[in-house]
């Protein structure tokens, strides 16, 4: 079981601070998708955000996109992140472009070293795999490393009651949401319940062995929610979640951010 540590007051956001913080918290890249839909095969890209935020969590560098999804966008989801199919059709770029756009940021990220975060990490990996995959682009190579608040956030406070969404987390952790679900806003506040979480709670020192635990902590967090779905009987009992993470082929319609 994850260790937890005595802590005192920091920045704003955050519920303490460690004696020594983990190397990685110095700089982290945030990332955020706004779609569609929530099935990662089939649903489309329309806003997206790539940053980096400084170890007190400013943002110090930053890239938004718009696409024009190629596909109308439903009224749900125009009623979640605002935009709708004429908007995206009169001012979104092309969706290969914004998705190849995108792949180059994350992956100059990577390559410098660079954790990227991002909120339901399995969610817009997978999603943003299925997009290069249908624009011909070459996607990111295991992606990596990568922090996920949600997967971390349930690995050390399993048994807090109450909805996992970014907006219930980010309140948890005191970290500021304003203009929740657009992608800037989910992408940064992120990355500030990132930053908290690694104050909070005795995390590994490095992203890459962080990283790895992620992997099994999403396998079984997916497992044990299989359990409960088969108990009240919204899965049957031959039926899994894909615990696959940061990138899963198979589709997944459970969304949180």
């Amino acid at each position: 079981m994850p260790s937890r540590e005595c802590r005192r007051p920091s920045l704003p956001w955050s519920h303490g601070t460690r004696t020594a913080s983990p190397r990685w918290l110095t700089r982290v890249g945030v990332f955020d998708l706004e779609t569609t839909g929530v099935d990662v095969e089939a649903d489309r890209i329309v806003t997206a955000h790539v940053g980096v935020l400084d170890a007190r969590g400013r943002e110090i560098a930053a890239r938004s996109w718009l696409a024009d999804p190629g596909i109308p966008i439903p009224e749900g989801a125009t009623a979640v992140h605002g935009i709708g199919t004429d908007h995206a059709r009169a001012h979104g770029r092309p969706p290969a472009e914004v998705v190849e756009q995108i792949t180059r940021a994350l992956r100059s990220l990577f390559a410098q070293g660079v954790p990227v975060v991002a909120y339901n990490a399995s969610y817009d990996f997978s999603l943003l795999a299925h997009e290069c995959g249908r624009h011909g682009i070459e996607p990111l190579d295991h992606p990596g490393p990568v922090i996920d608040p949600l997967v971390i956030d349930k690995a050390y406070d399993r048994y807090r009651p109450g909805k996992r969404t970014l907006e219930v987390v980010a309140a948890h952790y005191a970290v500021p949401l304003d203009g929740a679900h657009e992608a800037s806003a989910d992408a940064i506040a992120a990355g500030r319940v990132a930053q908290a979480l690694a104050r909070e709670f005795a995390l590994p020192d490095t992203a890459g062995e962080l990283h790895t635990r992620q992997v099994g902590w999403a396998r079984a967090q997916a497992a044990s929610l299989t359990e409960y779905f088969v108990r009240i009987g919204r899965l049957d009992p031959e039926e899994t979640l894909d615990g696959t993470w940061p990138v899963r082929y198979a589709a997944e319609t459970e969304q949180t951010a």
